[in-house]
């Protein structure tokens, strides 16, 4: 009998779509605070630049400290079940929103709950991304984990891209009620079509060889943190770059930022398993510090947003270039665990880097935040020729 021929990439995305979808909401209440956060935190609580950037950057290092607990969740009780426990604690943190909104005459107590949801936020985020990619990987097998993960992501962006302009919208109209009411409803609902999905046996319910993973995921890993800074950069500074240069509206060049993801995904999301994942994030970090400078450079919305289209594509095959290197270099029963210890170098970047980058802005206002941001990016080159010269073993 002839060997089963690889999945097709039409045949991969039909698998992956109940996926996406549910992806796709339950990231959309982490784009709807993206341009929201930092005005409401800045304007209406009236609190500095660097609250801001621990407000932004709390989600991420709480993802963090829960991404290996949710990926040998996943690898041992099941990565459905991790998708369903994410969208539970999502919900949750939607009501320490609400819960903050009572105390907003004491900012520094509203912003504190504040800070609680969004660590619980944080969590939630690691158990249904990583739950998602196991199912994923699963699903489609190992020939297709760089289309595994970067269809995956482009749900996630596409959720940050819608997420922008309508979290906008409504706290613009209704403020941040709408904001919380939403986050608390979308992921209950996201649970409708999580329960139908058939679940995926676990795969290793004995403890892996921790050191074994962090070994083969740390190189990967640390390319794929210094390229997120820009990311973080992008999704918590823009409006506000925006805002203080009086440019109006504040939220297009989060989604043009996102747009272009999604565009670059879409259209070259295959390069990673056809080329080799190193030589695309190589090329990729190159194009996203390009981004970055242009962002600091300009004098006039149409550059800065050109500058975050740019940036967009640059970062949108990172994550899957270094993701293939990354999970091809662990074992394959602990598929969970990796792709989450390889995505808290993202989460330990963006923890430090919100707080940090949020200093500078303050020292010399939003423009050196892109500049700095630009050159840390480009720490992730050196890291992706050390990767070419130590290929993977498959």
């Amino acid at each position: 009998m002839a060997a089963r021929p690889p999945v097709a990439a039409r045949t991969v995305v039909a698998a992956l779509m109940p996926i996406m979808v549910v992806v796709f909401v339950a990231f959309l209440v982490v784009g709807l605070a993206l341009p929201v956060l930092p005005l409401y935190v800045h304007q209406g609580l009236g609190l500095g630049a660097f609250v801001v950037g621990l407000v932004a950057g709390t989600q991420f290092a709480a993802s963090f400290v829960s991404r290996l607990w949710a990926g040998h969740y996943a690898d041992s009780r099941g990565a459905k079940r991790a998708v369903i426990v994410g969208l539970l604690m999502a919900a949750a943190s939607g009501l320490l929103y609400l819960l903050s909104l009572r105390f907003t005459y004491a900012p520094v107590a509203s912003v504190s709950i504040l800070l609680a949801g969004r660590a619980l936020l944080g969590g939630a985020e690691s158990f249904v991304m990583t739950g998602a990619l196991s199912l994923g990987l699963s699903s489609a097998g190992p020939r297709n984990t760089g289309k595994v993960i970067a269809w995956v992501g482009t749900a996630m962006f596409g959720a940050f891209a819608l997420g922008a302009p309508l979290g906008s919208a409504l706290y613009a109209a209704y403020g941040f009620t709408a904001i919380t009411l939403v986050t608390i409803v979308a992921p209950l609902v996201t649970l409708l079509i999580v329960l139908p999905l058939k679940p995926v046996a676990p795969t290793n319910r004995a403890r892996p060889a921790f050191g074994k993973v962090i070994g083969a995921v740390w190189l990967p890993g640390l390319g794929m943190a210094f390229s997120s800074i820009g990311f973080g950069a992008t999704l918590t500074f823009v409006t506000l770059l925006f805002a203080e240069r009086g440019w109006n509206p504040t939220w297009p060049g989060l989604t043009l930022f996102a747009l272009a993801f999604i565009l670059m995904r879409s259209l070259f999301g295959h390069l990673p398993d056809r080329i080799g994942g190193t030589r695309v994030a190589l090329a990729s970090v190159v194009a996203e510090a390009a981004g970055l400078v242009l962002i600091w450079l300009a004098p006039w919305p149409a550059l800065a947003l050109a500058g975050a289209t740019l940036t967009g594509l640059g970062y949108s095959l990172v994550y899957p270039g270094f993701g293939v290197e990354a999970v091809r270099r662990a074992p394959l029963e602990s598929r969970g665990l990796a792709t989450g210890a390889y995505t808290a170098f993202i989460d330990l970047a963006l923890g430090i880097a919100g707080p940090a980058l949020g200093l500078v802005a303050g020292w010399d206002g939003m423009g050196a935040v892109f500049l700095v941001s630009a050159l840390l990016v480009l720490c992730a080159a050196p890291v992706a020729v050390r990767l070419l010269r130590t290929p993977s073993p498959s």
